[in-house]
């Protein structure tokens, strides 16, 4: 019985790895070819869509000759990619920076006052939610141009901020903290903000840190959003838009672009990682 168990589990963990495996091959082909030649890639992606239909491009696990170049390239001689990606950095520091200031409190308040309308609000919320972006594109676009904010980073920025599944996320989390401990902090003198501040929050790091890492993944991602709404100013794009066009000039350096747009969201999964395995799962406290 133990011998079978045993089997067992080493045939799920066989199983895990290998899609673990199938996973992380693409990243770590990008990786790998980054540190190609400049001509080296150039030549390989003209072989893209030279062949038949049914056949696919050569791959090789590494370069023929262990090269800089691209490097080089994005980050000294041409800055276009490096601009796109500051562009990206400052798109993702913003929202995540906003998101911080505005959602726990409007979560805290959802979850911890009762106020008439709250169940409204929290409906709306969820509405909102589950709606996808092509059905609040054309009301988003035209409040955007009354306000005077399209075709300006703030018009990336400000919707982001207040993204409802990162409201509802947190409030199904604080929704489930006992009063017991908001009840004592008041008793010891504490008002709302200083027990938000000093203790919901501190409760709350599991979740607040797995609501930071999803957030940046979708702030990083933006595509729809930038080429909706800052159609008139390309320089202001993020570089998560224009990976198409650089494949399409074949300009031998689209794998370190790709590594470099990679590395920063690795990192924040990595630092953020046992929060995303403990804040995601929203269970009650004991």
């Amino acid at each position: 019985m133990q011998n079978r168990h045993g089997i067992r589990l080493f045939l799920i963990r066989a199983l895990l790895a290998l899609m673990a495996i199938i996973m992380l091959l693409p990243m770590v082909q990008t990786f790998l070819y980054s540190f190609s030649s400049i001509p080296e890639m150039k030549a390989y992606m003209k072989t893209r869509g030279n062949r038949d239909e049914a056949e696919w491009m050569d791959a090789h696990l590494s370069p023929h000759m262990f090269s800089l170049g691209q490097y080089e390239q994005i980050l000294i001689k041409d800055n276009t990619v490096l601009q796109y990606f500051i562009n990206s950095v400052i798109y993702a520091a913003a929202i995540l920076a906003g998101q911080a200031l505005v959602l726990p409190a409007m979560a805290f308040g959802l979850s911890k006052f009762r106020f008439r309308g709250r169940e409204t609000l929290f409906f709306l919320i969820l509405m909102l939610m589950l709606l996808p972006f092509q059905v609040t594109m054309v009301p988003n676009v035209l409040t955007l141009r009354f306000v005077g904010l399209l075709n300006t980073v703030w018009a990336v920025i400000l919707p982001m901020v207040f993204a409802p599944f990162y409201i509802f996320l947190l409030r199904q989390y604080m929704i489930a903290l006992p009063d017991e401990l908001l009840e004592a902090s008041s008793i010891d003198g504490a008002g709302p903000f200083r027990s938000f501040l000093w203790i919901v929050l501190p409760v709350c790091r599991p979740v607040l840190g797995a609501a930071a890492a999803l957030s940046f993944a979708e702030a990083w991602n933006l595509v729809e959003q930038p080429l909706t709404y800052l159609s008139q100013k390309p320089d202001l794009m993020p570089l998560s838009t224009v990976f198409n066009q650089l494949a399409g000039e074949n300009t031998g350096f689209e794998f370190a672009g790709a590594g470099l747009y990679i590395l920063p969201a690795l990192l924040v999964y990595l630092f953020f990682q046992q929060d995303i395995l403990s804040g995601i799962q929203l269970t009650e406290m004991k």
